[in-house]
């Protein structure tokens, strides 16, 4: 090799180096932006959704709906962020997301469970619902519960990352029963064509879906699935990465504040949560339901 040639094979050899040390740089710094400074600094928050109404969704105007970002907003809000990106993704990749840091908060209503706990950090809950179910118009097969699942042959369809599928696995539902979608848009077509014959849901996802399009309804006299003798109800929340802990608190300190508003009630009012469910949503704490066996 010449002196000349290895010159430049030095200077090539420098400059990568430099390069790599470069792109080493610029992933540390944004493995550390969902820190409330990083956040702060950027000037944006980047929240997600999973497109369930009426929790968090992008309307056909390209806007966020649901009672996940309308409480986002005002908390963003509280914390001195004026500027959010919002981000569509499906349910199941919400987590995967978050510890991508693909995006800083998930406004979906995610019920905290103890699986879930382990791999992200959830603020104290926001909400609280119950179950439903989606059948098609007049409710030909008569169903009115999860267990009818157990004792027959019928299929029901469930959103993929979903928690509807640990309660149906405890109430005895095989996975050859089970049909999987990707989001809730498709819950109108799986049912009304006969794909499953009904759709598992939170009761207030339900009810929305049913106002949608007359093939279905949401099944009358619905009996709440009973697990270890306890009603099933999920307490939702606004969900982070691990390493966010500061942004966890400030998120938690605005939430706690603006509970006690009337601003709060109406905005769940007007997404179709009850009173019980604001009442119940008081009724667990983080702490509680991440360590429920």
């Amino acid at each position: 090799m010449t002196r000349t040639l290895k010159t430049h094979t030095k200077k090539w050899r420098s400059a990568l180096w430099l390069l790599a040390g470069t792109l080493l740089w610029c992933a540390a710094q944004l493995a550390g932006a969902t820190t409330l400074q990083k956040i702060k600094e950027r000037g944006v928050l980047r929240i997600a959704v999973a497109n369930e109404i009426p929790y968090g969704y992008i309307d056909l105007r390209n806007q966020p709906q649901g009672v996940g970002p309308d409480v986002a907003r005002h908390l963003a809000k509280e914390l001195g962020i004026e500027n959010i990106r919002w981000i569509s993704t499906t349910f199941s990749a919400l987590i995967p997301g978050l510890r991508a840091r693909r995006f800083d908060m998930v406004a979906a209503e995610m019920a905290i469970l103890p699986q879930r706990c382990g791999h992200v950090l959830f603020s104290q809950p926001n909400s609280s619902y119950g179950e439903g179910l989606l059948v098609a118009g007049g409710n030909p097969l008569d169903i009115h519960s999860f267990e009818h699942f157990a004792r027959t042959e019928g299929l029901i369809a469930i959103m993929a990352g979903a928690d509807q599928l640990e309660i149906l696995q405890a109430l005895g539902v095989s996975h050859e029963r089970m049909v999987t979608i990707s989001s809730n848009s498709d819950a109108i077509s799986t049912v009304a064509t006969g794909r499953a014959d009904a759709y598992a849901a939170t009761s207030a996802t339900i009810h929305q879906l049913a106002t949608k399009d007359h093939r279905v309804e949401a099944a009358s006299d619905f009996i709440d699935p009973v697990i270890a003798g306890e009603p099933v109800r999920s307490w939702g929340a606004f969900t982070f990465h691990k390493e966010s802990n500061d942004l966890v608190a400030a998120i938690d300190e605005a939430l706690a504040r603006f509970k006690k508003t009337k601003a709060w009630r109406d905005i769940l009012t007007r997404h179709g949560f009850s009173e019980a469910d604001m009442q119940e949503s008081f009724a667990r704490t983080r702490e509680q339901l991440c360590a429920v066996d």
